[in-house]
């Protein structure tokens, strides 16, 4: 949890979009992973095993949704992840326009169809290889790829019709 709680938390917030729904996953990775302590056989790399997890909880708890919204016909609602943003730039007005840039490109993300926030996700904010986030999302390497490098022209297109270049 020390190692990785944060980086999970973080992940569980964008693909959940739910606050309330991330620490519900947040939570139930670290039960299912203790839980089933005995029988885990961590490889190399400890933190694609924890985001692994996280995902197929994701997976399922998405299926058991989009099952009661048919039958029920809920709506799905969307809250900020309340994640701070980094305070790099010196002068205020440089903050400001650069919070608002992260922001802008924040929500754009969560715009993006699953099959590409995912990768996004998984590559540029836990800093998982292509390889590491092809074993959990059960994709070949070149599938994230050309997942990555479409959502790359995605967001470009986004952000530029909002304004922002390059």
């Amino acid at each position: 949890m020390e190692a990785y709680g944060r980086d999970l938390f973080s992940f569980c917030c964008f693909v959940t979009r739910d606050r309330q729904d991330a620490e519900e996953l947040y939570q139930d990775t670290f039960l299912k992973l203790y839980e089933s302590r005995e029988k885990l056989h961590i490889d190399k790399n400890a933190k694609s095993f924890v985001m692994s997890v996280a995902y197929n909880l994701y997976r399922n708890y998405r299926r058991r949704r989009s099952v009661r919204e048919r039958i029920t016909g809920a709506a799905y609602s969307l809250e900020e992840s309340g994640q701070e943003l980094p305070d790099r730039a010196e002068a205020v007005e440089e903050r400001v326009l650069a919070e608002e840039m992260c922001r802008a490109l924040r929500e754009a993300v969560r715009r993006l169809p699953d099959r590409y926030r995912l990768p996004v996700l998984l590559y540029y904010m836990e800093e998982l290889t292509q390889r590491e986030t092809g074993r959990i999302l059960g994709l070949p390497e070149e599938t994230v790829k050309t997942r990555l490098r479409r959502a790359r022209a995605m967001l470009r297109k986004d952000m530029e019709g909002q304004g922002y270049e390059r």
